[in-house]
């Protein structure tokens, strides 16, 4: 299959070809594990899962490789200010490790929830402070480098005359390192936009290393390139992340490792858009900041009630992983609305009773649903696309469960099939029972159908009172009881 993804470096859509098939290298870049995890970690992550799970269903061997940011992401910029970890752990009189694994446990719960999948390997930066070492002598034998005071600044002016600096955000630097020399307040940098390979640890920084330059600790920009290249080689096929991390933090990364190794070590990058709140982007400061946990038990301001795992999922996945997302709690009503058509219908499948022939209505949906929505995933992974069709076949289903249509045993296994491809193994939607108890949920269910068959003999002895009595205890406890021609079914 001709899959076509959006290169963020090139600006267009590019044939996949990975550099050694069917052996697929992907790094993306993950948490920094210093808070809950929010809105913001669930696209990235839901959208290369969504990567993930598709090039493994096309048969390619994928080895993918997430980071945890434990250590070097500084408060105010990627070169100034406290240690976010570092910061939390004196405030709340820990350890810094205990932080940063409190909150990756948080994070893993959160993922497993959205029922992302764990990627193959999954490095922390502190337990890479060697190979980022090693990365920074790199570039200061090759001499892209300098040191100043203990620290380790790449030279922005030095490499972009021999490389071009800026090629993946699109900006031209020349005029700013120009303009950087005239600035008050450069310090320890020979320009302004030169960044930290290596910092030196204040007295009070609690987390450092010993290095040859000082005790300190890698700049953020290093773990990336320095992990991805140990585990995935000099050069792999994917690199990933949010729209934010275009500039600096992948831009710094492509020239880090041109200095270090002399061409790039990346041949796709991908970017998938923000998520804003009404309009606005997210933030602590604007009082919209919303994590996973509020989301799932419904505890914001903005939000009307809980909303589950697989709602905020399907909510993500409506949209295309390049366009922007803006949220609002009616979106997500009406993203719970969709799942549960979804789900509803898939599981009606069960329920339809085949014919002889299928009507051809039916029978069109039925044959073109499986290539429409691969050629939606082939084309940048348009899971918006992919959705649209399956509702589409949702039509189809409800009309043959109400016996307005007609299809084969052969042309409904086609129709099952397609259905739990794209709805449960691609997109990644899952039914979410209650604890996740199969034993429990199927007791569940046969409780319910016993009262329904209570409520059929009420009817039969046109005991109308009693029926309706039943129906309307079963809407309080949030049932919705449908009456069909072979009985009574019922969903919560």
């Amino acid at each position: 299959m001709n899959f076509l993804i959006y290169n963020t470096l090139s600006r267009r859509k590019e044939l996949f070809q990975p550099i050694a098939a069917p052996n697929v290298g992907m790094y993306v870049c993950g948490p920094t594990v210093y808070g809950d995890p929010h809105l913001g970690h669930a696209r990235p992550a839901i959208t290369f899962d969504l990567l993930f799970r598709y090039l493994k269903h096309l048969g390619y061997k994928v080895r993918y490789v997430r980071n945890i940011t434990d250590v070097g992401h500084l408060e105010h910029d990627a070169d100034e200010g406290e240690d976010k970890i570092a910061k939390k752990a004196k405030l709340e009189q820990l350890e810094p490790m205990e932080i940063a694994q409190y909150y990756t446990n948080r994070y893993h719960q959160a993922m497993e929830a959205l029922n992302v999948l764990p990627p193959s390997i999954e490095p922390h930066a502190t337990g890479h402070i060697i190979e980022q070492i090693e990365l920074v002598k790199e570039i200061l034998a090759n001499g892209f480098a300098y040191e100043s005071n203990g620290s380790v600044y790449f030279d922005i002016e030095k490499y972009n005359k021999q490389y071009k600096y800026g090629k993946l955000s699109g900006r031209n630097l020349d005029d700013v390192i120009n303009n950087s020399r005239e600035l008050d307040g450069v310090g320890e940098k020979r320009n302004q936009v030169d960044f930290a390979l290596w910092k030196a640890a204040q007295p009070e920084h609690i987390m450092r290393w010993p290095s040859p330059w000082s005790d300190g600790f890698p700049g953020w920009h290093c773990e990336c390139t320095a992990m991805g290249r140990k585990y995935l080689g000099s050069h792999f096929d994917i690199h990933g992340g949010g729209m934010d991390l275009v500039f600096p933090h992948h831009e710094c990364e492509i020239a880090q490792a041109t200095a270090s190794q002399g061409d790039d070590m990346v041949k796709y990058w991908m970017h998938n858009n923000m998520i804003t709140i009404n309009g606005q982007k997210m933030g602590k400061s604007l009082g919209n900041f919303i994590t996973l946990e509020q989301f799932f038990k419904g505890e914001h301001a903005s939000l009307s009630q809980p909303y589950s795992p697989m709602t905020i999922r399907f909510f993500i996945l409506s949209a295309h992983y390049r366009s922007p997302v803006d949220f609002s709690d009616e979106a997500l009503q009406a993203s719970q609305k969709g799942l549960d058509r979804l789900l509803t219908a898939i599981a009606d499948i069960e329920r339809i009773q085949t014919a002889k022939e299928t009507d051809a209505q039916t029978k069109k949906v039925v044959d073109e649903l499986m290539q429409k929505c691969y050629d939606a995933m082939n084309d940048d992974m348009q899971s918006q696309i992919v959705i649209s069709n399956l509702f589409d076949a949702c039509r189809v289903i409800n009309s043959l469960v109400d016996h307005k249509g007609s299809i084969t045993n052969a042309d409904l296994a086609k129709l099952h099939e397609t259905m739990y491809l794209f709805a449960f193994d691609i997109l990644g939607l899952k039914n979410e029972t209650s604890g996740g108890n199969a034993a429990r949920e199927e007791a569940f269910g046969k409780v319910v159908d016993m009262v329904l068959e209570l409520r059929a003999k009420a009817k039969a002895n046109k005991d109308w009172a009693t029926s309706d009595e039943i129906r309307n205890k079963l809407a309080e406890f949030g049932f919705t009881v449908k009456d069909t021609k072979d009985g009574a079914t019922w969903k919560l």
